[in-house]
């Protein structure tokens, strides 16, 4: 029986957990026309909380309108990639190719590149009027049918900047001519608000800003109960309290848990692997735990700056909420300095404030990798230190 549980990076689950009031308002605003508010929106959250999933859910309520959804990751090209599936002829648009044996230059081409070992640069005002001439004529064809183009655009990171500044002004462009567009972008916290800060940006200020947190438990245990029903399994409501528990919220977690769970009850030593037992259970939620670290906290802390994982090691110390203060001299450092550390991290959606001067983790089981990784974070430092 083919497992339903997916924990693999941007793959959609079966069931869409917590986020039914987000899907509305874009479907609303998909119906509600031209200039509709939610047709511009951002996408935010901690590494895990399902935004390449929330773009995929959005996508595919645009799909069912008949409208054409072309989704892009920000990395160097992309705004290349979408000018080439929108022209009809395929063609890149590229004047200048600079090799390292010489060049060769396209007279009359609308856009300046180079080339040197392989990388590519584009004029990003041309750039930009190349992209949306080329969503203009698709749009002409389209909007006949009164149809129209989302663009989901994921991973949106400052160091792309002069391309997203491209897209974005020729979106605002179109917008401004009531075209049939909508435009969803997506990323972590700090990486979002850096864009959306530059200055030549500032339009996209007044795209819906939509920050994914954690999952009422009720939803995650229902979400348990419908997919393992769905998929000719049974559990017990204990079994059903004790998964969603389990997953503090947390939207990948809940698929990581079920995955194992649902792997453990198939490898149970029990005749019977249409029941999902407590301790199937509890061998997944194990093993979950230990996937979480790997696929989640590593590249989350290690990431961050030698004083951001410092202070994440110091509140591990504790079994609940820390002390600022008290973070600060195991720091051996003044608050004010701290501090510095102790916003960024909230900006990133790894710790938050639980009670003024405290702050705790929101990645679940966080506390508990640092306790198990902290030697080897402190002796990454020691030898970066020596360097």
């Amino acid at each position: 029986m083919s497992n339903p549980f997916k924990p693999t990076a941007g793959m959609t689950p079966p069931v869409l957990v917590g986020r039914s009031a987000d899907i509305e308002d874009f479907s609303y605003a998909l119906d509600d026309g031209v200039g509709a508010p939610g047709r511009l929106m951002y996408v935010t959250g901690a590494r895990g909380v399902g935004k390449t999933v929330m773009l995929n859910a959005l996508g595919d309520i645009a799909r069912k309108r008949g409208w054409l959804v072309i989704d892009e990751t920000a990395e160097t090209g992309f705004l290349a990639r979408l000018i080439d599936f929108l022209q009809s002829d395929g063609k890149s648009h590229i004047s200048s190719v600079t090799m390292p044996s010489g060049s060769l230059s396209i007279p009359g081409a609308p856009v300046d590149a180079s080339l040197s070992l392989g990388s590519i640069q584009f004029n990003p005002v041309e750039h930009s009027l190349d992209f949306r001439k080329s969503m203009s004529q698709k749009l002409d064809k389209l909007e006949k049918k009164h149809l129209g183009i989302l663009i989901t655009l994921d991973e949106v990171q400052a160091s792309n900047i002069a391309e997203i500044r491209a897209l974005a002004t020729a979106v605002q462009h179109l917008i401004r001519e009531q075209r049939n567009v909508a435009f969803i972008f997506a990323g972590l916290p700090t990486m979002v608000e850096d864009v959306i800060n530059d200055n030549v940006l500032t339009f996209l200020r007044r795209a819906e800003r939509k920050h994914l947190g954690d999952v009422s438990l009720t939803e995650v245990k229902q979400a348990f109960a419908t997919t393992i029903e769905r998929n000719n399994k049974t559990a017990s409501d204990d079994v059903l309290d004790m998964l969603a528990q389990a997953t503090n919220g947390y939207p990948f977690m809940i698929q990581l848990v079920g995955y194992w769970t649902w792997r453990a009850s198939e490898t149970s030593d029990t005749s019977n692997v249409s029941e999902i037992t407590a301790e199937a259970a509890a061998r997944g939620i194990a093993q979950a735990k230990i996937k979480l670290g790997d696929m989640v906290h590593g590249p989350a802390v290690d990431k961050l700056s030698a004083m951001s994982r410092d202070y994440l090691l110091a509140m591990a110390q504790d079994d609940g909420p820390s002390s600022t203060n008290e973070i600060a001299k195991r720091l051996e450092r003044d608050a004010i300095y701290a501090n510095v550390y102790r916003t960024q991290l909230i900006k990133e959606d790894i710790i938050y404030q639980s009670a003024y001067g405290y702050v705790d983790f929101k990645l679940p089981y966080l506390r508990d990798y640092l306790r198990e990784h902290g030697a080897y974070h402190q002796m990454r430092k020691t030898i970066d230190g020596l360097q």
